[in-house]
């Protein structure tokens, strides 16, 4: 597996996206925006040299980390606090006026952007604090603020190796932007990581479809599948290997062994059929 770049830069993306009030003219005009700054952003942390998901490290540096690169999602922290009750927010938000949650909508902006700062300073534990509770506040109208939060704070889990929460949050995101191209690329990298390539190749589909251009996605879908197909095979013939034990086991009494029984496959259907033979040895 490739060592995967750059996939714990967070996003300034969405203070474009979400100018738009969301309608579809704008939201084409914004992405253009959003590139640019995230582009920006990316070159930014870079230069800092960003944490990648995985990589071969020195002593120093694993034990700076604090043995995540050998304890993974068991030596980090467990934010508990990490879940938000959108339906108590939704609640709360009906008795509320237009300007509170404008103001609401403001201090989260705030807020994001004070994490991103400490994300960039590399202090993620941080970050996430404050990610956390700017998703607190946002109006939930605000699908793609909210989105972008959770993107977010991904960006900073996997920077801290808490990559299973980090895949909860980008499917958040991505429930809420379901167009937004950075948190499908990002849990694509976290599904291969996890060698969950069936998912990850849906994902980088989906990245292709919304960005032809996109050219890790595009690699991803030529250098998948063969090895999708491998690990099916794989597991093919484990399983057939382990019927093959059973079935034996349950024969043995009668004289009998899977031997006795042939597959066949139809090359037309790929059904199988079964034939006896009395004599197999």
């Amino acid at each position: 597996m490739p060592e995967i770049q750059e996939l714990t830069n967070s996003d300034d993306e969405y203070q474009d996206a979400v100018s738009s009030d969301n309608d579809a003219t704008a939201q084409k005009s914004s992405s253009v925006d959003a590139n640019s700054n995230a582009s920006i952003v990316d070159e930014i942390i870079k230069q800092q040299n960003d944490l990648h998901l995985y990589e071969e490290c020195d002593d120093s540096t694993q034990a700076s980390t604090s043995g995540a690169a050998d304890g993974g999602d068991e030596n980090v922290p467990e934010y508990a606090h990490d879940d938000i009750d959108e339906e108590a927010m939704k609640e709360k938000e009906k008795s509320m006026t237009h300007e509170e949650l404008e103001a609401n909508k403001e201090k989260a902006q705030q807020m994001k952007l004070k994490a991103n700062e400490l994300f960039k300073n590399n202090e993620a534990e941080q970050a996430i604090d404050i990610y956390t509770e700017a998703l607190g506040i946002c109006p939930t109208t605000y699908t793609k603020d909210r989105a972008v939060l959770y993107g977010n704070r991904a960006a900073a889990k996997i920077k801290i190796e808490n990559k299973k929460p980090a895949i909860e949050d980008c499917t958040k995101a991505i429930e809420l932007w379901p167009e937004y191209v950075r948190a499908l690329l990002r849990r694509a990298k976290l599904y291969e990581h996890e060698d969950k390539l069936d998912e990850a190749l849906a994902d980088y589909k989906r990245v292709y479809e919304l960005d032809p251009g996109q050219n890790e996605a595009r690699e991803a879908m030529l250098r998948l599948p063969p090895i999708v197909e491998e690990r099916n095979e794989r597991l093919k013939a484990e399983m057939m290997d382990k019927l093959k034990d059973i079935g034996n086991m349950i024969l043995k009494p009668f004289g009998l062994s899977t031997s006795n029984f042939q597959m066949q496959k139809d090359p037309n259907t790929g059904s199988y059929s079964i034939n006896f033979n009395q004599n197999a040895s």
